[in-house]
């Protein structure tokens, strides 16, 4: 057997650590006078950035914040639109040692202190859009050192300790930063929308953020030089990654503060935007806006759609406008999209109807990531790829996190038999394409027969009067437990208990068609996620009294 081994180890020549910090650096060496970023509200603010100018204020940033004590594995927290400020931390954070946690813009004060205290963060990045929140911060975490970031758009009192581009600006060399020693290192720190209690800290490496920024480049054929617009926010999985995939394609961002149908397409057509990436619910606004601003978009559009499957009717009125979507799938545990409904072309031939139900499925392993696999539950035993027996999804590879911050329980659980067990539940087809049935705890078991809520809840989102609804379990002496429908519905409609049931009647088996219809409020976390847990809990209620259901909701 030959010797493949001695003296044949790493080193410093023949290995450096994968960093996506190489993408903005060859970037601003290749293409200095490349646009990196676009600010632009077509009002308040235009501004535009090269590759060479955002690569020399992210080493700034890092100095700046060298300056005010970061160091390896330090907590950098921000709160932040996606701003340029935010984008430049995605570079400028990691340089400096520090960990970059982005929060959720639509934490509550609660949430907020939680994720701070967790993270032991040492620095805060907060926007001025967010200022209601610094009195508190302040007088919770005294040690901890706020900058105060802003944009001529908002106008109010300065606070924290200095403003961003104060910070910004208090660097004195370009060389106070670091690469990390090991790929391993952390490089983010991303909490969990908290659908089943409180959020869990999931920590990104180096090894893991490059690969998945790569990823999304070979899973999308991303050519150089994108313009890519930021209707996804980057807090969450840290925009899934594409920060660092923009910068290896030397591409532009096209930040954007809020989330306005008729801006989006404004901005589409002035800057040529060819992708972006965003909930269904930012699609279903695109696809409502203004005629004009549509009828002035003349090229091919290319957009991810995540979180639910693109509908028939989505689809439809997208393509209308010459947008080519496509659905991903992914977690927080996994840096974003992990697998993506890679199309066929015959697919094309198809009508628009069986067009939507392929690509409502979750798709194929994405290029970089090693396994993905439905397994029976508690086994590593694959079900039958028949479209029919379901099982729970899991993954392994290089893009799955490092584990929860101080949870080692949860961590261990989590990567059971050498997989990341996501806790959902899907079938394979004969093609090998997987599709998402439903959440594990969210599966509905009657009288021994396995009921999806995501299979209930799509049949009730074809009532157009109803705006978000959830279908949860209630406990039923006969059956175990029988399907409960909890409904909003538009501001203006009206709409019948008989209606969903005989609607539900006519598009499920009989066991299917939830026992109780609840119009109320549907809570849901600060990203807009069902809180699954609280209406299981007021379904239980249904089990001991007699429903207080209204007959209609207006």
């Amino acid at each position: 057997m030959t010797d493949f081994h001695t003296g044949l180890g790493k080193n410093a020549a023949n290995y450096q650590p994968l960093t996506p910090i190489d993408f903005i650096i060859r970037s601003a060496q290749v293409y200095p006078d490349k646009t990196a970023i676009i600010y632009d509200d077509l009002a308040h603010n235009h501004l535009t950035q090269t590759w060479q100018q955002t690569y020399t204020r992210c080493r700034q940033l890092a100095d700046g914040l060298r300056k005010l004590g970061i160091d390896k594995n330090d907590t950098v927290a921000v709160m932040l639109p996606n701003t340029p400020a935010m984008v430049e931390c995605a570079f400028g954070v990691p340089m400096s040692g520090g960990v970059l946690c982005t929060l959720n813009t639509r934490l509550d004060i609660n949430a907020l202190t939680f994720c701070l205290q967790h993270s032991e963060a040492k620095v805060l990045i907060l926007d001025s859009e967010f200022a209601e929140h610094a009195e508190i911060i302040d007088e919770t975490f005294p040690n901890l050192i706020v900058i105060h970031a802003t944009d001529h758009a908002i106008d109010v009192e300065p606070f924290g300790q200095m403003s961003y581009e104060a910070l910004v600006a208090s660097s004195d060399s370009l060389d106070n930063w670091e690469m990390p020693a090991d790929e391993w290192d952390a490089i983010a720190l991303n909490y969990t929308s908290g659908t089943t209690g409180k959020p869990k800290g999931v920590v990104y490496h180096h090894r893991g953020a490059t690969l998945n920024a790569v990823s999304n480049i070979l899973d999308w054929d991303m050519p150089k030089h994108p313009m890519y617009l930021w209707t996804l926010p980057l807090f969450h999985c840290n925009g899934w990654c594409f920060p660092w995939s923009i910068a290896e394609r030397a591409g532009v961002n096209v930040c954007l503060r809020k989330i306005d149908a008729d801006l989006i397409l404004q901005l589409i057509a002035k800057h040529q935007v060819t992708h972006y990436c965003s909930a269904p619910v930012v699609h279903n606004m695109i696809a409502g806006g203004k005629p004009e601003y549509k009828e002035a978009i003349t090229h091919t559009v290319k957009g991810w759609v995540a979180g639910a499957p693109p509908s028939e009717t989505m689809l439809a009125a997208m393509e209308a406008m010459g947008f080519d979507i496509s659905h991903v799938y992914g977690l927080t545990e996994v840096y974003g999209p992990v697998t993506v409904c890679a199309e066929q072309e015959e697919w094309n031939d198809l009508d628009v109807a069986t067009r939507a139900q392929k690509k409502s499925r979750q798709g194929v392993t994405s290029h970089l990531m090693t396994g993905f696999e439905v397994f029976k539950q508690g086994t590593t035993e694959p079900v039958a790829a028949d479209g029919e027996e379901m099982g729970e999804l899991a993954l392994r590879g290089n893009m799955v996190m490092k584990g929860y911050l101080k949870s080692h329980k949860a961590t261990e659980e989590a990567f059971a038999d050498g997989w990341f067990r996501t806790g959902d539940l899907g079938v394979k087809y004969p093609d090998g394409y997987i599709k998402i049935m439903d959440r594990l705890k969210d599966i509905i078991i009657s009288g021994g027969e396995n009921i999806s809520s995501i299979e209930v809840e799509n049949v009730l989102y074809k009532l157009p009067a109803i705006e978000s609804c959830a279908v949860v379990a209630a406990p039923h002496d006969k059956w175990g437990e029988v399907p409960v429908a909890f409904i909003e519905i538009h501001a203006g409609s009206t709409l019948q208990r008989d209606t969903v049931m005989e609607h539900c009647s006519q598009h499920l088996a009989g066991f299917k068609v939830p026992k109780y219809i609840v119009f109320a409020e549907i809570p849901k976390t600060s990203t807009g996620k069902v809180q699954k847990f609280e209406l299981r809990q007021a379904a239980k209620s249904l089990a001991h009294e007699t429903p207080k259901v209204t007959a209609s909701a207006k």
